[in-house]
């Protein structure tokens, strides 16, 4: 069967467009890398990242088993161990127990 010249060059159109398309798509979401809630291409190695966070504090175990839930949902801890630095992940910072409101992740 024969296709005719037009009907080729609208289907060769119609992939290149398609293929950009998905091009743009993955360099848009690359680029959340570091921000907060979007997935990252980058891996974090949520266990460290969670012993590091939680290392001193008082309740060390339910600290780590927290951070570690919240770490897989998220992709990414806060560097610090205070409240201040809540905000580098927003993801993280936002995410609440529904059973009291109060703040999900330590």
């Amino acid at each position: 069967m024969a296709v005719s010249k037009p009907l080729f060059r609208a289907a060769a159109v119609l992939l290149l467009v398609g293929a950009l398309l998905v091009a743009v798509d993955a360099d848009g979401s690359s680029s959340a890398a570091g921000g907060g809630g979007g997935r990252t291409l980058l891996a974090i190695d949520c266990p460290k990242a969670c012993e590091a966070r939680c290392g001193k504090n008082w309740k060390n175990e339910m600290c780590n088993k927290m951070c570690n839930i919240c770490c897989g949902k998220c992709s990414c801890v806060p560097s610090g161990t205070g409240q201040d630095t809540r905000n580098e992940c927003p993801c993280y910072a936002n995410m609440k127990n529904t059973k009291n409101g109060k703040p999900k992740c330590p």
